[in-house]
């Protein structure tokens, strides 16, 4: 049945629980393929100085973050068009060959320059692998349990920031750096056999007659790279800015194309899904840089005190996740995703408060927690609503346009903010001025997310 509101509701499914009967391997698989994606990016952000200093790569630091991020847009918009086509079977076991191909490559590298080329090759396999898994969860679990799985993604991406740091501290110290990218080889090729029985008879179910999208995906190529300069440029003295100004309009110019007709102008439906998704992930993420500079900086914590108001959010983006995932469809998609960006937007708003006055450190925990919350309520139901309002046939480019909107928006809020930032670090306060900027985005994101709902006529609510 269907509400006033569009949202699809079915009878509860008689199939068993995400962990159990015909679903446990391929769950355990694909939460583990999303918790390796998400480790090895914590991982890396911890090892990387060590790398860095091993291989005399300094002037290539930035550009080891900022590559995958770029060319994981590619990945994702190839594999949501290959998987409308074809299916999510190719796209997926292709993905994580190529992801597995760019560890390699990291791993064995004997320069900055060739490790900077396989996390070019790995961001390009982890953008391609998120999209193909959110095809098999739309092909494979009765509607009623995606709430379910997608808490389960949510809390493979959680776990890794508590633990990922330590291990590949552990791992480098033990060994070395090239463990931390070699030793994750093995157990991504172990998750993707876990997948392998549900895949068989995934081949179909697209529109093999469809043609390539090649227009779509040479203004992937665009936005990546456009979204790669606006991480270069602004710290380029006296014309950065300006630089950052034209690589925002012509990345806005390029992702249009990549996401629903209509998202850039909050259409009503999916194109505000993806739309808010992106703007609390950008709102979110480009807060969640400067917490432990702030709390470093200011409050003179050490690196470790620091990094605990991080794991209170992450905790508490876990448990949010777990509870909407049991409460199913008790509870809304929308009202889901409207309550989730309100307390984003309120997290985000005591750590400005914060910044501006100077109250004391331990409200930032607090208000990160509540952030992390709001996070872990809306994240897998926008994942949920996207997947309601798609058909099989777009099943692929939706699931895209979702994880480009994530990578999209985190990377354009950060650039901006590392522009804003670097511009006020001697004239002004610059956490107040990042804070405030992310504030904004959030509080755009609250005012546009009652628009996930599609308003049905009478006509069509009684046909």
């Amino acid at each position: 049945m269907t509400t006033e509101t569009g949202e699809v509701r079915t009878a509860p499914s008689t199939a068993p629980g995400i962990m159990s009967g015909t679903f446990l391997w391929i769950t355990i698989g694909a939460c583990a393929l999303v918790f390796l994606g998400a480790f090895e990016s914590l991982a890396v952000t911890t090892v990387m100085p060590v790398v860095s200093d091993d291989l005399g790569g300094e002037r290539l630091y930035a550009l080891a973050f900022a590559g995958p991020l770029a060319t994981g847009v590619i990945g994702m918009v190839a594999a949501g068009n290959w998987a409308d086509r074809r299916g999510p079977t190719a796209p997926l076991y292709t993905s994580v060959i190529a992801f597995v191909a760019g560890l390699l490559i990291a791993g064995l590298a004997p320069s900055m320059e060739a490790l900077v080329a396989g996390r070019f090759v790995q961001g390009l396999g982890s953008g391609a692998m998120m999209v193909a898994l959110y095809v098999v969860v739309a092909r494979v679990y009765p509607q009623d349990k995606h709430p379910a799985i997608f808490a389960a993604f949510a809390a493979a991406w959680v776990v890794p920031s508590l633990i990922g740091p330590t291990i590949a501290a552990v791992v480098t110290d033990l060994w070395s750096w090239h463990w931390v990218f070699l030793g994750v080889v093995v157990l991504a090729l172990a998750a993707l056999l876990m997948v392998v029985p549900a895949l068989r008879g995934l081949s179909g179910g697209g529109d093999a007659t469809a043609p390539w999208a090649l227009g779509r995906l040479g203004w992937s190529v665009l936005a990546a790279v456009a979204v790669l300069a606006l991480n270069l440029v602004g710290d380029i003295p006296g014309v950065g800015p300006v630089l950052a100004a034209v690589a925002v309009v012509v990345a806005l110019v390029a992702v249009r194309p990549l996401v629903p007709t209509g998202t850039l102008r909050a259409r009503r439906g999916l194109p505000s899904v993806i739309l808010v998704r992106g703007l609390v992930a950008g709102a979110f993420f480009g807060t969640q840089v400067y917490v432990p500079y702030l709390l470093t900086d200011r409050y003179a914590l050490s690196p470790t005190l620091a990094g605990l108001a991080l794991t209170g959010g992450a905790l508490a983006w876990s448990a949010a996740s777990t509870v909407q995932g049991r409460m199913g469809t008790r509870l809304s998609n929308a009202l889901a995703l409207r309550i989730g960006t309100a307390l984003v937007l309120i997290g985000i708003a005591l750590v400005l408060a914060i910044a501006a006055f100077r109250w004391d450190a331990l409200v930032i925990a607090v208000a990160w927690v509540v952030a992390g919350s709001g996070m872990g309520l809306m994240s897998p139901r926008s994942s949920v609503l996207t997947l309601s309002l798609s058909t099989p046939v777009n099943q692929g480019f939706n699931s895209a346009a979702m994880t480009v909107a994530d990578s999209f928006g985190s990377a354009m809020v950060l650039a901006i903010t590392g522009t804003l930032f670097a511009a006020l670090a001697t004239t002004a306060d610059p956490f107040t001025a990042v804070f405030a900027l992310t504030g904004v985005i959030a509080a755009v994101a609250v005012i546009l997310a009652p628009r996930v709902a599609v308003v049905r006529t009478r006509e069509e609510a009684g046909a």
